[in-house]
């Protein structure tokens, strides 16, 4: 099995990190070789690009959840190291879309799938989740929807 070019950039990152001694970086990187290697393990597969790019959507996902505790909880020193993964992770995914292109995405797949109330979420965030995986967040891409069609 070949391995995907996305997972070769963040091997020849770590790398890197390690000639340069960033240790924050070399630390992060680590982190996402691992989930990937966890995802291998655990499903028996090779992902592809897509694949390693939905387990790093998962990390920042994660990462923001944890910075808004920590920020509740009056610990910024830790809100500033999570947020200093989530930039490095980012490095690594696709550019983000605007909104423009986000709404446009949304309004394609309302007008291609007939989706016409509520009841047709389903179908819209189906036809859509491919295209804005690492590109966007999904929760705000729900509220959207849930705007467009209700």
């Amino acid at each position: 099995m070949s391995e995907s070019p996305l997972k070769i950039a963040i091997t020849d990152a770590m790398k890197d990190a390690m000639r340069a001694k960033d240790k924050e970086r070399l630390g992060t990187v680590r982190l996402i070789l691992s989930e990937i290697k966890r995802v291998e393990v655990d499903e028996r597969i090779d992902p592809d690009d897509a694949r390693i790019i939905s387990i790093m959507d998962k990390m920042v996902k994660q990462r923001r959840e944890s910075i808004k505790q920590y920020t509740d909880g009056g610990r910024p020193e830790l809100a500033d190291k999570e947020q200093t993964e989530i930039d490095v992770i980012q490095e690594f995914l696709p550019k983000p879309l605007t909104d423009a292109e986000i709404d446009k995405i949304i309004a394609d797949a309302i007008a291609s799938t007939g989706a016409a109330s509520m009841q047709d979420m389903g179908k819209v965030m189906g036809s859509i989740k491919e295209q804005l995986t690492g590109r966007a967040d999904m929760g705000s891409v729900s509220q959207k929807i849930k705007a467009a069609l209700g």
